[in-house]
């Protein structure tokens, strides 16, 4: 086929067809986007409608720090603060504290031993060295006891729990200072003590007023049970070791 064939065919087959525009554009209109309506807010329930009244009613809560700070915007948090405002922290540190303070310990193998010795004291026998021990220094006895208490307090075989020095002191401050001291003593479960009156090398005449006051004071009260004048390493005529009535339960 020809060229003229051709083109007399592609005339007859785009005969009814327009040409374009001279823009050589075809305007085509835009489809409009479907019109969506916003949710309806659901209706709150009367409770709920309470509920969020007396929230409105509370603008603010406080911190642990005494600050305002807005509530939270979570339904759930706000109600839980609400719920919390007039709570107070516990204290610090978080303990409870049952009954009174535990009394002091005491090591067991003192106390037997305290109880030997006091046992052997009331009954044991007294042989001849115990009769020749004393001499003419300071002693007592509390009526009823065995002289066995008096020859053990010299022999050294109390422990010395506490001692009281009493130099310097005058007539009143000395008495006061020793009903107090055995007051103490008494309550501390402490049996055997020590006393230092002095010997009286500073007192006129070197007469130890006060040793002979202590003496008298101690022989007067009900929980003395024994004393004696204290050993040389311990003492001697400025001292006196004193043992005690155990402590009433």
């Amino acid at each position: 086929m020809s060229d003229a064939d051709d083109l007399a065919a592609f005339r007859a087959a785009v005969a009814d067809v327009e040409p374009l525009p001279p823009d050589d554009r075809v305007q085509l209109a835009r489809p409009r986007p479907a019109t969506v309506r916003p949710p309806r807010p659901a209706e709150p329930s009367p409770k709920a409608a309470a509920r969020d009244q007396q929230h409105a009613a509370l603008p603010a809560h406080w911190s642990a720090t005494g600050a305002a700070r807005p509530l939270p915007a979570d339904p759930d948090q706000r109600a839980f603060h609400v719920a919390m405002a007039g709570v107070q922290p516990i204290p610090s540190p978080n303990r409870v504290h049952l009954g009174g303070p535990l009394p002091p310990p005491r090591a067991q193998q003192s106390i037997t031993d305290e109880r030997a010795a006091l046992h052997e004291s009331l009954h044991g026998q007294i042989g001849l060295q115990d009769r020749l021990e004393g001499g003419d220094e300071a002693n007592h006895l509390r009526h009823g006891l065995s002289v066995g208490v008096l020859r053990d307090l010299r022999r050294g075989r109390w422990v010395v729990q506490a001692e009281l020095d009493l130099h310097g002191m005058n007539r009143d401050e000395a008495r006061h200072q020793l009903a107090t001291f055995l007051a103490e003593c008494l309550h501390h479960g402490q049996r055997c003590v020590r006393v230092i009156h002095g010997k009286g090398h500073g007192s006129p005449q070197k007469l130890s007023i006060l040793r002979q006051l202590v003496r008298g004071w101690l022989a007067q009260r009900q929980e003395i049970l024994a004393y004696c004048q204290a050993r040389p390493h311990d003492g001697g005529e400025g001292a006196l070791i004193v043992l005690l009535r155990a402590a009433k339960k």
